[in-house]
């Protein structure tokens, strides 16, 4: 999706003390991912250890450097990664995602549920709906919407839990063609579907600023 297909990151040393992996770079982002450690022809196999067990190593083992967000993009449920990752960072917050249907949103209610225990209490950011309607890429009918998995189903589980609902990204097909291509569509010229984008990444960032304040008020209020 990042047209790095075959890239495989270096070792690099980091100020003479140990070897770290370097992320490979690309649009301004720096990336890791299992893809580029394995051959795309073979399946992973692996038990949850071994998932949990590269899930640190990302964490730990890569060279990060100067970040403003470090985004992972957790697999759907409730598993051994997921409590693995919370237990090696301290996570700023959970960004649920969804599709409409009722089928989607019984899982994103497991993942909205498992963040808010108290062993783990993970604040959740907020919920995206995904593939909210379907939009054609003729000139004449970009503003018509067709609610192919159904309509709002996000938001409404947005207010059942009373969460903040980050947006709705369409289902068009130039988002398709830009991951298949290597180039996302946030550097196409597709504006429509780019202000999506940048809605929903404007309000994560919003949620962002006003979690880390509201610490940091906390911070100053615990020393006084």
């Amino acid at each position: 999706m990042f047209g790095v297909r075959g890239e495989r990151p270096m070792m690099i040393d980091v100020g003479g003390e140990k070897s770290m992996i370097a992320p490979v770079e690309r649009f301004g982002l720096k990336l890791i991912s299992i893809g580029f450690l394995v051959d795309e022809k073979n399946a992973v196999v692996w038990r949850g250890p071994m998932a949990s067990s590269a899930i640190k190593q990302f964490v730990t083992d890569v060279f990060w450097d100067e970040l403003d967000y470090l985004v992972v993009d957790m697999p759907p449920g409730t598993g051994d990664i997921h409590l693995t990752l919370m237990q090696t960072v301290p996570v700023t917050g959970a960004v649920i995602v969804t599709t409409p249907q009722d089928v989607a949103l019984a899982d994103a209610k497991k993942g909205i549920a498992m963040f808010g225990q108290a062993l783990l209490n993970v604040p959740v950011i907020g919920l995206v709906e995904n593939m909210s309607y379907f939009t054609p890429a003729v000139p004449n009918y970009r503003d018509n919407k067709y609610y192919i998995f159904g309509k709002d189903g996000g938001k409404r589980l947005a207010d059942e839990y009373d969460i903040p609902f980050l947006g709705q990204i369409p289902l068009v097909q130039s988002i398709r063609e830009g991951g298949d291509a290597g180039v996302p569509i946030m550097m196409s010229d597709d504006l429509i579907t780019k202000k999506a984008f940048e809605g929903f990444a404007a309000q994560v960032v919003r949620s962002i600023a006003m979690r880390n304040a509201n610490m940091s008020s906390e911070k100053i209020a615990a020393t006084v």
